[in-house]
């Protein structure tokens, strides 16, 4: 893919890595209506696979991510925990840049928590509408 269809240098290689051929363990896409932004954070309401509504948070810091249970059916791989997640967006205003991400999972929480500075800054700018995450 040409250089100019992502948003960073950082995205490109991170979309590079994406697994082929390897196992995924969960992979979601969720439709945001909205953000609210907070002080450090932004939230989001996002339908989880059991039609509830879910709160996602994203805020700056040490890139990761903590999963939410009810987002994602996980695989269970010889008792292994997953290790990264990619997410990957299309910008709605930026002719669709890809904005790419591969982040360690740190944890599991009661709501999907990211950490990741850049991600924060497109959600408070409202620059994209839905998240893929793959978890692996």
């Amino acid at each position: 893919m040409k250089n100019d269809l992502f948003f960073d240098e950082s995205s490109k290689t991170s979309y590079n890595q994406l697994p082929k051929n390897s196992p995924v363990q969960s992979h979601v896409m969720l439709n945001i209506e909205q953000f609210e932004i907070g002080q450090s954070y932004v939230t989001a309401k996002v339908q989880n696979r059991y039609g509830e509504k879910v709160t996602i948070n994203i805020q700056g810091g040490r890139p990761g991510i903590e999963l939410q249970e009810s987002f994602f059916k996980m695989k269970e791989e010889k008792g292994e925990n997953p290790s990264f997640a990619y997410l990957i967006i299309r910008l709605v205003q930026d002719d669709s840049k890809i904005f790419a991400r591969k982040l360690p999972v740190v944890g599991q929480r009661d709501w999907l928590l990211i950490y990741e500075d850049t991600l924060l800054e497109l959600s408070v700018k409202d620059a994209y509408d839905e998240l893929e995450i793959m978890v692996v």
